[in-house]
């Protein structure tokens, strides 16, 4: 092996002026949402510990440094080709992207291009330079959408991944603190370029670190801790419990093990976090987060882990339940699970912080059927949390959220379902922003895969409303039958210079959301320079919120004419498509956001007064006393008083089944016996 050169470097050091190839067997980047919020988070928590809004630029020089990790390199001639590392430069590489994108509104810029691309006789060249990724790199180094449909798999992350970072950079660092954090990027964060002569010894190196025994994970040595303090007569009984369970969560992805740990100690033991603030040390939530088992190993006192039974029952009992649950939300957040519709809502807004939520009303002796329902209430709660955040312009990330969810769910833990509701509810009617808050909601860079999914979301609703089956996966999947947004009004501010004398003002209101839809790629590409008037035939041929703008849609379609009656959504017809129809539009859809946030259980039990005949009064002559109870299920629109006795007398079927599975489970749990058990 020939000279091996090993040396730190600043991130600015790293890339300026400085060309990198990536052999053909290594170009597929593969980074998915996870390791970016990951990325995102470490790096923007890291500056935010020592970061003060008195503090003057020259003092980033004194904030902490930070590491990266390492990189290999092949040099040849005057460029390096990476052998290890390209997912890392990568994702710097859009991240440096983006916060030049960012600056364009800033007066103190920060400059970041000669560490994105160089310029030689006039042609520009990315630094990390790979053809088939160039003309997205030019795109998103321009702030303009790129269509990723038929590029290589390589392309697509790219572009996913950097409105990813769109989405997750925190709101504390887009403000005045957002030249701070670059300094601090370009000067304090160092990465370790291990630069080899050839392509032999590159990978012989890479090998070397990786290959080199396997380290044993934090599972396995929370594993051999628990354990060894288990009797011998139970040991063996724990060892197969655990290995079943492991195996099922290896089984459902790569990182659904560690997650499940995190999630699980987090949601029930978790009892004070980190302040944000210099010196402060890790605390519970923090050290479950990144060595849980070592934590678990101290804060064994007061987890209850004394004597063999608790570790016992820790394994066989807690462990059991709470990996089963947590493998019931992976399952669920990738697809509809009945009852559980919002913890895929929730997964699609890319709100990791679910999880433990989810987990910390729960305790081990709960039947499956309340299970559910507790999960049920607090995925509802968070899906409303989230959305209305979204439509006031809120981010939703994991740094911004992560103090106030761990406050809710250390408040949640455990509780019945009952009190659980209260406490949601209590929690939301705290909220001073709401779908009421901004009636001005418009699309933006920064928002508009967020507004994709409320659109989603609206249409999917008044068409499952009407009687029609659900289509919410197709507007929500990828590939060449993927929706988009589409605007009612094409990009001609001259068509409408009655109403809007300047382009800027009719822009702004053109990327209002009542001006929106979700239609086809295929339509956008079809139809989406016409005229509101040749449009309008179209549209009566798509989804049933788009169909809603033609009058066509009100004869003959039954469905829709019930649900539009008994909701009292104000539907209208519009022949013609001005500033005022936009605005009502845009006060339909609010409405609709509101209707959704009413229309899932989490409403509180009522009595029914029944002033009829019952042959309870036999069995009060015996001194027994009766008290109805015939639980049912309506939605908020059933007018449950016109049904009964009358000409149409009925009662919806999932109400009717829902009741006679919670009768059932009252009566099993007088007897003593679990409804599980039994059924399942």
């Amino acid at each position: 092996m020939r000279e091996i050169l090993a040396e730190a470097k600043t991130v600015r050091e790293l890339l300026k002026g400085v060309k990198y190839s990536i052999d053909y067997y290594q170009r597929e980047y593969k980074w998915h949402e996870k390791q970016i919020r990951e990325l995102v988070d470490d790096l923007s928590d890291s500056f935010l510990e020592e970061y003060q809004p008195t503090h003057s630029r020259d003092k980033v020089a004194d904030y902490p440094h930070y590491f990266l990790g390492s990189i290999i390199i092949s040099k040849k001639g005057s460029v390096g080709c990476i052998v290890d590392g390209q997912q890392r430069l990568t994702s710097l590489t859009l991240l440096l992207v983006l916060l030049r994108n960012m600056q364009k509104k800033h007066g103190a810029q920060v400059n970041v291009d000669e560490l994105i691309f160089s310029e030689k006789y006039g042609q520009k060249s990315f630094n990390l330079d790979v053809n088939e990724r160039t003309p997205a790199m030019d795109a998103l180094y321009e702030g303009h959408a790129f269509d990723v449909t038929d590029r290589p798999e390589s392309v697509q992350n790219l572009v996913d991944r950097y409105h990813d970072l769109e989405t997750w950079f925190p709101e504390d660092l887009r403000a005045a603190a957002l030249p701070y954090f670059i300094d601090w990027l370009l000067e304090n964060v160092h990465l370790v370029e291990i630069t080899a002569c050839s392509d032999d010894d590159a990978y012989r190196i890479f090998e070397t670190m990786n290959d080199r025994g396997l380290s044993p994970s934090p599972t396995d040595m929370l594993k051999g801790y628990l354990l060894a303090n288990i009797d011998e007569t139970k040991r063996t009984a724990a060892n197969t419990r655990w290995r079943d369970r492991i195996r099922e969560l290896n089984e459902a992805g790569k990182e659904v093990e560690p997650d499940c740990f995190k999630a699980w100690l987090r949601s029930q033991h978790a009892t004070k976090i980190r302040e944000r603030k210099k010196g402060a040390k890790p605390e519970d939530f923090d050290r479950i987060g990144t060595e849980f088992h070592r934590w678990l190993r101290d804060a064994a006192d007061a987890v209850g882990l004394k004597h063999s039974d608790d570790f016992f029952r820790f394994i066989d009992r807690d462990f059991d339940f709470y990996s089963r649950q947590y493998l019931r939300l992976i399952e669920a957040a990738q697809k509809p699970v009945a009852g559980l519709e919002h913890v895929l809502y929730n997964a699609q807004q890319g709100f990791t912080l679910q999880y433990m939520l989810l987990l910390a009303p729960l305790r081990p002796d709960d039947s499956q059927p309340l299970v559910v329902r507790k999960i049920g209430l607090v995925a509802q709660y968070l899906d409303i949390l989230l959305t209305r955040r979204l439509w006031n312009s809120r981010t939703i990330a994991y740094s911004t959220m992560q103090y106030a969810m761990f406050l809710v769910m250390r408040d949640i833990r455990g509780v019945a379902l009952d009190a659980l509701a209260h406490k949601l509810h209590e929690f939301l009617s705290k909220e001073d922003e709401t779908f009421a808050s901004n009636d001005r909601l418009r699309m933006h860079q920064q928002n508009r895969y967020a507004l994709h999914r409320i659109l989603a979301r609206l249409t999917d609703y008044i068409e499952t409303q009407s009687g029609q089956p659900s289509h919410y996966l197709d507007y929500m999947s990828e590939g060449k039958t993927r929706y988009e947004i589409e605007h009612i009004w094409a990009d001609h501010p001259e068509r409408h210079a009655d109403e809007f004398p300047h382009p800027a003002d009719f822009a702004e209101h053109r990327n209002r959301i009542g001006g929106l839809l979700l239609l086809p790629k295929s339509f956008n590409a079809s139809y989406g320079d016409l005229t509101y008037a040749e449009k309008l035939p179209h549209y009566n041929t798509q989804n049933l919120l788009a169909r809603s703008l033609h009058p066509q849609c009100y004869e003959l379609n039954p469905g829709f004419l019930r649900f539009k009656e008994q909701s009292g959504l104000p539907f209208v017809p519009h022949a013609e498509f001005k500033k005022a129809d936009l605005e009502k539009r845009g006060q339909l859809y609010r409405l609709i956001a509101e209707h959704i946030e009413a229309a899932d259980p989490g409403a509180v039990a009522v009595p029914w007064m029944l002033p009829g005949a019952t042959d309870s009064k036999f069995y009060a002559r015996l001194g027994a006393a009766c008290y109805g109870f015939s639980p049912v299920k309506l939605g908020p629109m059933t007018p449950f008083g016109s049904l009964y006795h009358a000409n149409d007398e009925r009662l919806p079927i999932d109400g009717f089944y829902w009741g006679l599975r919670l009768y059932t489970e009252v009566v099993l749990s007088f007897l003593g016996i679990r409804f599980d058990s039994v059924f399942e």
